[in-house]
């Protein structure tokens, strides 16, 4: 089996989940509200990587223990290889309260964030999440080892971790993303728009046809 096709088969299974859990969500949606353009991206948004001709946001609400933002991932890591250079992909916290340590990881990539190693622990994040997530243990100490292994000064990133204007970041992005009409995750936004992408192909589509506008 070549390469190309293990990855389509991984991405196919990952909208089966993702399809699934966002039927169900859906299901107890409340109307979108509008989107408004600085709610959606905010000055101190993380950004995965930016595009020169700003033609195409993609914006995703994220919860980093949520198993379809999980399944997700490997599809918006293809997507950013695929547009590298022409989509700027924006990262948007959303740890939902059923989620035991959603809040601690988010706030565990938000004091690396601090450090610039945004990017490394958001991905550290989603290839250890079988580890400790749907665990009803703080993974506290997880994702202080984490932390370690990426390098970063500990005594900082406990600071961080622990500080009220961290989890007050973590709250502002959960406030803009209730406002947008955000019920669950992952929730994917292009240049404003709310996608309900059905496989990974639906995301591919959309973009393409972003960038020919």
């Amino acid at each position: 089996m070549s390469t190309t096709t293990r990855i389509s088969i991984a991405i196919a299974a990952a909208f089966i989940l993702i399809t699934g859990v966002l039927v169900a969500v859906k299901a107890n949606d409340k109307p979108a509200a509008s989107p408004a353009a600085d709610s959606l991206v905010r000055a101190d948004s993380h950004k995965l990587d930016v595009a020169a001709d700003g033609k195409a946001t993609f914006v995703e609400f994220l919860d980093f223990e949520c198993e379809s933002c999980g399944a997700a991932f490997p599809v918006v890591e293809q997507l950013r290889k695929t547009y590298a250079g022409k989509v700027t992909f924006v990262v948007r916290y959303f740890p939902l309260p059923g989620h035991f340590n959603a809040e601690r990881a988010a706030r565990a990539v938000e004091a690396a964030a601090k450090q610039d190693k945004f990017e490394q622990m958001y991905q550290k994040m989603y290839e250890t999440q079988s580890e400790w997530g749907e665990q009803r243990v703080p993974a506290d100490d997880r994702f202080r080892g984490y932390a370690k292994e990426l390098g970063l000064d500990l005594v900082a990133w406990d600071k961080d971790y622990a500080d009220p204007a961290t989890l007050d970041r973590i709250k502002r992005d959960i406030a803009d993303g209730e406002a947008l009409g955000v019920t669950g995750t992952p929730t994917f936004f292009l240049n404003g728009e709310k996608l309900q992408p059905q496989s990974a192909q639906d995301l591919t589509a959309s973009i393409d046809a972003a960038l020919k506008k």
